[in-house]
């Protein structure tokens, strides 16, 4: 099996690690003989998802249809966003579990300071 990458990040996503595959292909119809494109499969980590579903709907009619598939992905099932948080906290304690945790400035609120 070979390794894909995030086509956003080009984080490599290995076997087993979480992500999302659009697959896409062309296929002649209305056409005899009928022709049918070789399938590309287009991966994104889950941050990338996340991000992506979240933004302004990108330009070109192709962007959008997969942009579109995307934000129901995201908004249908939580797993999705969680995978992301996942991943983002394991980033060396990136982001903590709650918005106090690891603060060194009790009473803080929030989960970022910018």
């Amino acid at each position: 099996m070979e390794n894909l990458y995030c086509l956003r990040c080009n984080q490599e996503l290995g076997p087993g690690h979480k992500s999302v595959a659009v697959y896409m292909f062309a296929q002649t119809v209305g056409i005899r003989p009928r022709q049918k494109s070789a399938s590309q499969r287009i991966c994104f980590c889950p941050q990338c998802c996340v991000s992506l579903a979240m933004g302004p709907p990108p330009e070109g009619a192709l962007n959008i249809a997969a942009w579109q598939m995307i934000r129901d992905l995201v908004g249908s099932d939580p797993a999705l966003n969680q995978a992301a948080w996942e991943t983002l906290r394991g980033v060396v304690g990136l982001l903590p579990a709650t918005g106090t945790e690891g603060s060194d400035r009790p009473g803080r609120a929030g989960y970022f300071e910018f």
